[in-house]
């Protein structure tokens, strides 16, 4: 079970095909839009009600950009996805009614262990950012700035007393319309940690190395990559690449901009003051420009992409930092909202970007000046590759199958 962007479901294709390969009937239970990422990867689809990118689009998503602090755009996007969790109830309920194991993803877990626990499920968290506070790092919702040793982990227990706030109602609509009585989120939450309710992590310790503070049943598996079907980049995409030297890709994803004109205009700036080619993928942010030097593109895998740019400018969500380190190029990292600005900054710790350029400070200058760094230091595209190298030899999904018969075992 997983809600909200793109980035928060593709790597759960990847993982649930490698469990079907294992043996296991798996179902992946999420919002409409997104079942055709499954295709052909042996993993069934279930939706939910709710389009992400209609809610990030309409007025209140917008307010995220007025938002200049993590608090602030924390407890914005707690409104927003509070107002939307009552409606996925009935269907995370019936999915878990007809499974032998609830897989919960972190932006849902405490429904979805309220509903495991109703229905008498063994359950598991799959969590794609570490949402466990610790003493290492701020929570990666509040930003990059530490809090201190004590600060951090209060920081921590108060965005997850934030999360259990957004399914305090939907925590209702189980006991009155489905006859499940869980414990109250917060006393659930207790509950979990003090039983070691086990949770894995799917990114690699080489970016965010396990905190030694965590609890027993914390671990990290290394990365889910997305299921990608075996196929070709677009012709006029694959005209493009091979008709000039390697471009920079730039992308925001799933974020937003409240003004992609105008952001569009300052990256082709940018690229040619860098003397560099772009491939813009229009994303939900809408970005679009085709010169001569320029392609727009739609939706194509970033695995197939990635490895042809010279340099990858994007919404450092947590999908696509780990997409870009696999492709062992330099990076440029344009964060949005979020956890963002948490892989931002562990990219430029690992040195494969020479620095981040959040969308509020993007202008021609500031990214055309990092471009120029990241494409012309040859230590930002030799870390890459080294950890690339590393990352390839990590397999994500065996520890989290070994997990699952571990659950199941009688």
């Amino acid at each position: 079970m997983t809600a909200g962007s793109r980035g928060d479901v593709a790597p759960y294709t990847g993982l649930g095909a490698g469990l079907a390969r294992a043996g296991h009937d798996v179902t992946l239970v999420s919002h409409g839009v997104f079942e055709p990422l499954v295709a052909g990867s042996g993993v069934r689809f279930q939706t939910v009600p709710g389009d992400p990118r209609a809610e990030l689009h309409s007025t209140r998503g917008r307010g995220l950009h007025r938002s200049r602090s993590g608090a602030a755009k924390l407890l914005r996007a707690v409104a927003l996805a509070r107002r939307v969790a009552p409606d996925m109830t009935h269907q995370l309920v019936h999915a878990a009614r007809d499974a032998d194991v609830v897989l919960a993803g972190g932006t849902v877990a405490p429904l979805a262990y309220a509903i495991a626990q109703g229905l008498g499920r063994p359950s598991m968290g799959l969590f794609l950012q570490p949402l466990h506070g610790t003493r290492h790092f701020p929570p990666p919702m509040l930003g990059t700035r530490s809090l201190g040793p004590l600060g951090n982990r209060i920081g921590g227990h108060a965005v997850a007393a934030a999360v259990d706030h957004v399914f305090t109602r939907a925590a209702r609509t189980l006991a009155a319309e489905h006859g499940l009585r869980p414990s109250r989120l917060p006393a659930a939450r207790r509950a979990r940690e003090r039983q070691g309710w086990p949770v894995w992590h799917g990114f690699s310790e080489l970016v965010v190395p396990r905190p030694r503070d965590w609890r027993p049943g914390l671990e990290v598996s290394g990365y889910w990559w997305p299921h990608d079907p075996i196929g070709r980049l677009p012709p006029e995409l694959e005209d493009f690449l091979r008709s000039g030297p390697a471009p920079v890709y730039v992308g925001l994803g799933s974020a937003t901009t409240p003004d992609p004109r105008r952001v569009s205009a300052d990256i082709v700036t940018a690229l040619r003051a860098a003397g560099l080619r772009g491939v813009i993928q229009h994303g939900w942010a809408g970005l679009s420009a085709t010169q001569d030097d320029v392609i727009t593109i739609d939706d194509v895998p970033h695995a197939l992409l990635f490895p042809r740019m010279a340099a990858v400018v994007h919404h450092a969500g947590a999908g696509t930092t780990g997409t870009a380190l696999r492709a062992g190029v330099p990076c440029v990292p344009v964060p949005v909202q979020f956890d963002a600005h948490f892989w931002a900054s562990r990219l430029v710790e690992l040195g494969t970007a020479p620095g981040v350029v959040p969308l509020r400070h993007l202008n021609p200058a500031t990214l055309g000046s990092a471009l120029r760094r990241a494409v012309t230091d040859p230590s930002y595209r030799d870390r890459a590759r080294h950890i690339a190298r590393r990352l390839a030899a990590e397999d994500g999904i065996a520890p989290v199958a070994a997990a699952l018969e571990l659950l199941v075992r009688p």
